[in-house]
This record gives C-alpha cells, structure tokens and sequence, in this order.
C-alpha cells in the first residue's frame, strides 16, 4: 500500500489568455518546481515555458485522452510526483479540459491545489460595466441551430447574466439566434481577444449585434466572450394607465423597437418589460 505521505500533489495551474505578462509570480514557482506539466497542447505550452525559461516534461492531457491520460497521472503522483496541470490559455476546467483529471485524482485522494490567475470570464466581467448581481457561465453553446435555441430557451428566463464562449466561425449565427429567443431588446457586450493585440470590447442590443458583427469582419474573427442582459424581473403591479396609454399611442405610428425605447426614456420604466408588453399588446391587435 501506498504511503500517503509519499505521494504527490496535482496543481491546477492558470496560464495567460493571450498577454504572457499575466502569468502570476507563484505559477511560474510552481511550473519551476514540479516534476512534469500535464498539458492541453505540448507545443503550445512549451512556448510558454521556453519564454519564461522553463525546460519540464511534458505529458499531453487534451480531451480526446483524459480519462486514459488521468489514470496516467494518477500512477505518478501515487510514486511521489508533483505535476502542475495547464490548459493552452487560462483555468483548466472552465470549457477546458481538466475537469475529468481533476475530478479522478481527489476521488483517489491525492491533494489537488489551484494555482489561480486568468479567466476570460472573470476579465470580461470586469470590463464590461454590468452592474446587475449574479451570473452564470454556460460556456460554448451546441454547435447546431436547433441544438443552440433549445439551450437558449432554457436560459430566456434566467434574471441574472449569462455569459457565453462562442467560436468566430459560428459567431453570427449564434448572436441571430440569441436575439430571436432571448428578445431582440436585450444588451449584449463582445469581449473578443482579451489581452490580445485586437483586444475589443463593445455592447449593443441584440437587434443590432449582427449588424455590427457584419460591417466589420475582422470583428468575426478571433476568440469571444459574450455576456448577455439578464431576463428583466417581472414587478409584482401591473404597469400603470398612463404606461399602457403612452405605449399604446406610438405604437401607433412607430415600429416596436422605437415605442418601447420612447415609453422607456418617458415613463423609466424597465425596457425589457416593456418590449414583451409591447410584444403582447401587438399579438392582440
């Protein structure tokens, strides 16, 4: 039987999301000081290491082999092994792998530490001026259509934000989708390649997300984080006569978008509400 005391420690190592200089002091000690690095792409981080002059061995630990791969590491950290566990660009285990190597060593009982650093949640959070509490982090969105607004109707609701990962090359049709089924009204903020040198972050309403994703295609390209305005919070009263009355009055002569903005600004009431009042008093007629 293994002596536990004998055995080693798995470290859960953040790395850079694209500028190296955010690498944090102690995961450069830990990347120095471990006995192999378990990593998502060995190429990748061997970049890494080179730059900051650190020469380790280097075991591949991607998601077509972690599960034979956590079995691997398990047999060396039970042998006394340290090993720092990276991903190719943040925290391992956030729509990374590492969660199924993770998960296998602390059922073994083997120490699992994390290392903290960068997030591309967390950055784009931070930068994105949303004041509402709460979110939640879905991660990427099912690749197919019909997939990816079944998910989307299961969120609709939700009254906190909802953040996303999204791949250039389904970016449109994502946004598209989202407006459809999340309301056309809500805000969304792009945060596309944090801490790149295209660094971008803009908001607009999902109405005119497309838009802009098409006017500029370089906008399409790289790596994004979408935040999206949570549900609004349906109030317990019912609006007021003289809500339903202004609103009632432009949508008259104006499109719906430009009803519910005009009542909003007006009456300060929430535009979210409004717009699916607005949507139900259109059914109506």
């Amino acid at each position: 039987m293994n002596d536990l005391k004998a055995t080693g420690t798995l470290y859960v190592v953040a790395t850079p999301i694209g500028n190296l200089g955010d690498i944090t002091l102690r995961a450069l000690e830990t990347l120095k000081v471990v006995d192999a690095i378990a990593a998502e792409d060995t190429r990748h981080t061997s970049g890494l290491l080179s730059h900051f002059g650190i020469s380790k061995k280097l075991i591949a630990v991607h998601e077509h082999n972690e599960h034979q791969s956590a079995e691997k590491l398990l047999t060396q950290l039970k042998a006394g092994a340290n090993i720092a566990l990276v991903t190719d660009a943040g925290t391992p285990g956030i729509s990374d792998p590492g969660a199924v190597v993770v998960d296998f060593v602390r059922k073994a009982g083997i120490k699992v530490v994390p290392i903290p650093g960068v997030s591309a949640v967390i950055a784009a959070l931070s930068v994105s001026g949303i004041t509402q509490n709460g979110f939640l982090f879905y991660g990427f969105l099912p690749a197919s259509g019909a997939a990816r607004r079944k998910s989307l109707e299961v969120l609709k609701t939700q009254t906190v934000t909802l953040v996303f990962y999204e791949a250039p090359h389904r970016i449109v049709e994502s946004i598209a989708d989202m407006a459809t089924v999340l309301g056309a009204e809500r805000r969304v903020t792009f945060a596309r390649e944090l801490t790149k040198t295209f660094e971008t972050i803009y908001s607009c309403d999902l109405v005119d997300a497309v838009t802009w994703l098409q006017a500029d295609t370089n906008q399409q390209r790289g790596e994004f984080v979408l935040l999206v305005e949570a549900a609004a919070v349906r109030e317990a009263e019912e609006f007021s006569e003289e809500v339903v009355r202004i609103l009632k009055l432009l949508l008259v002569d104006l499109p719906l978008k430009q009803a519910v903005k005009l009542t909003a600004e007006i009456t300060n009431e929430k535009k979210n509400y409004l717009y699916e009042f607005a949507l139900t008093l259109k059914n109506a007629q």
